[in-house]
């Protein structure tokens, strides 16, 4: 679990160097709104893509292998970030650093569809997400104050050099050397299986998750990549003034992640069926990310952070259900795979809104018609989760 929550924190902080030292690299390397846009795009189609194979893979080689793999490659993206002069320099490492990191969803995701039963699972999920969220306060505080002491490319040699010291203690602890993979607790998926891509293709849950996913990650994403850059607009925060409200925001959503599991384990300790219980809880989430067009009637910026708060809890909360409700209809060996697909989609729907808060910037559409379209994103994903999910299918995680 302790490795499961370092990786996750890893994969979070290089992520979110970028949108925390905007000003920066606009600054040296001649960005616009839109250029930045463009960037964060790239960045969420390569995790689109990389996250197909990244499940796979995951169900393939098992947990014991893909991991050191993935948080390996996905720390010298984040170091290779502070080696480049141009802009097409900068796109590579993206395109990098979003195919390495796929692979932290499906296999967290399948580590705790192994090792949980069907009642913890979503608190494990939402136990998990508040230890990272810990570290993810941390994040906006630390980077800027490093960068603007030692410069942007110093700030990203160092995130991604914390991989390197997660890879020696995931090696002497974990007995990755010294033990075979075939002993772990886990099997891989043998070929042709029903792990496999089609039986997945195939499958009605896989298309209700994913389409929960295409709805849902848009709010995700677009406050990973714009929400600095929004408290700068709207209440002219500096590089330095960021980080508090940041900060704020990341521990309340934690509080959003254990909540959501909280709740619907309740509900299932009390005889509801899992995909209800997992449903009546993401309802609750989605009324509470209605408040976010909120944030812009208000000139306070300490009234905006709570909202910001309760929104980004809301997912979480959203999260943790949904990826627990994946569990919950999906069979193991295919649960990582399951994943990939679904967030691949999510990726691609990310994508697009990023690409579009750009455009809409840069043209000055303002932050009015993204926020009122993400507010009601997640009633969305509800909606078509309710009509493509398998009627009477049991949980299982054999």
């Amino acid at each position: 679990m302790i490795f499961l929550v370092a990786a996750g924190f890893l994969n979070s902080a290089d992520r979110q160097l970028i949108s925390l030292m905007k000003p920066l690299l606009q600054a040296d390397l001649g960005w616009s709104d839109y250029t930045y846009g463009q960037m964060a795009s790239v960045f969420q189609m390569a995790a689109a893509f990389g996250l197909i194979g990244a499940g796979w893979f995951v169900d393939r080689v098992g947990l014991r292998t893909a991991f050191p793999i993935g948080v390996g490659a996905w720390s010298l993206a984040a170091m290779a970030h502070g080696l480049v002069h141009t802009v097409g320099q900068f796109t590579g490492v993206r395109i990098w650093l979003g195919a390495t990191e796929a692979i932290g969803t499906p296999a967290t995701i399948k580590a705790i569809a192994t090792f949980f039963p069907p009642s913890g699972r979503a608190v494990a999920l939402g136990a998990m997400n508040v230890y990272g969220s810990i570290g993810a306060m941390l994040v906006p505080i630390m980077v800027p104050a490093l960068a603007l002491a030692f410069g942007w490319r110093a700030t990203f040699l160092i995130a991604g050099g914390l991989g390197s010291i997660w890879l020696l203690a995931w090696m002497l602890t974990s007995g990755w050397i010294m033990r075979p993979v075939a002993e772990e607790v886990e099997a891989p998926v043998a070929p042709g299986n029903e792990g496999g891509m089609r039986a997945v293709l195939a499958d009605r849950a896989t298309w209700a998750v994913a389409g929960g996913k295409v709805f849902s990650d848009q709010m995700y994403w677009f406050l990973v990549f714009w929400m600095p850059d929004l408290l700068r607009r709207e209440f002219g925060l500096g590089l330095s003034g960021v980080g508090l409200p940041l900060a704020i925001i990341a521990g309340v959503s934690a509080l959003g992640s254990l909540t959501g599991g909280y709740v619907s384990s309740r509900l299932l300790a009390r005889g509801m069926a899992p995909t209800l219980a997992r449903r009546l809880t993401m309802l609750g989430c989605a009324a509470a990310a209605l408040a976010l067009p909120a944030v812009l009637l208000t000139p306070n910026i300490w009234i905006a952070v709570p909202l910001l708060a309760l929104v980004m809890a809301a997912h979480q909360g959203f999260s943790v259900n949904l990826f627990a409700l994946t569990t919950d209809i999906t069979r193991l060996p295919r649960v990582a795979t399951t994943i990939g697909v679904a967030a691949f989609c999510g990726n691609l729907s990310g994508m697009v809104v990023l690409q579009g808060s750009g455009w809409m910037l840069e043209n000055n559409y303002g932050y009015a018609p993204l926020l009122g379209f993400l507010a009601v994103s997640y009633l969305i994903a509800l909606g078509w989760i309710q009509v493509w999910l398998p009627r009477g299918r049991a949980a299982s995680a054999t």
